[in-house]
């Protein structure tokens, strides 16, 4: 298995946690031929795994992530019987990291999936986040809700989802697990 350090997330919700720091250290070791920094970086066990599922679309690290969230899900002991995953920020990569994560982690567990739709672009992110999302039917209402996240930063976009989950989607409870979070929040 995968070594975490979880770590605890307050917000618009019951309770939350990071499964550990995305890096651990990132030192500057030059520019590259074209002038682009290049950095030396240390990633957390599974903040490696992340990056190479997110940044370089390596599949074969989706079961050791899935097998990894699922134990942890198990030892939290939360009564959660939907799964939603955050929607992506950046709409234009090809391959979005949290829907397929959410899929395996709900087959694993027996847990039921939905998505969330985004609605709008996030160049504009904290501006629009309010009214970035909508929930398409009720498929959360009145569930213990688990919202999976990729990285944490600064917890706004889990906040305004949560929010509407709440206040829209009528949940009854709500957790928050995102894999990894930034060190230093923002």
């Amino acid at each position: 298995m995968v070594e975490i350090n979880p770590k605890r997330i307050a917000g618009s919700w019951t309770e939350g946690f990071a499964l550990d720091f995305h890096t651990l250290s990132s030192q500057h070791i030059g520019d590259d031929e074209y002038g682009h920094p290049q950095f030396d970086t240390k990633r957390s066990e599974i903040g490696e795994l992340l990056y190479k599922l997110k940044y370089r679309e390596d599949k074969s690290v989706l079961g050791d992530l899935v097998t990894t969230v699922s134990q942890f899900i198990k030892s939290t002991n939360w009564p959660v019987d939907l799964i939603v995953s955050v929607p992506p920020s950046r709409k234009g990569r090809k391959f979005q990291p949290v829907p397929p994560l959410a899929l395996g982690i709900g087959r694993t567990l027996g847990i039921d999936t939905a998505e969330l739709k985004n609605v709008f672009d996030f160049e504009e992110r904290m501006r629009i986040l309010k009214e970035a999302f909508q929930i398409r039917g009720r498929v959360v209402s009145g569930r213990s809700v688990l919202l999976l996240h990729d990285l944490y930063r600064s917890g706004a976009t889990l906040d305004a989802v949560s929010r509407l989950l709440r206040q829209e989607g009528k949940v009854k409870k709500m957790y928050v697990l995102t894999l990894t979070m930034t060190r230093s929040l923002r």
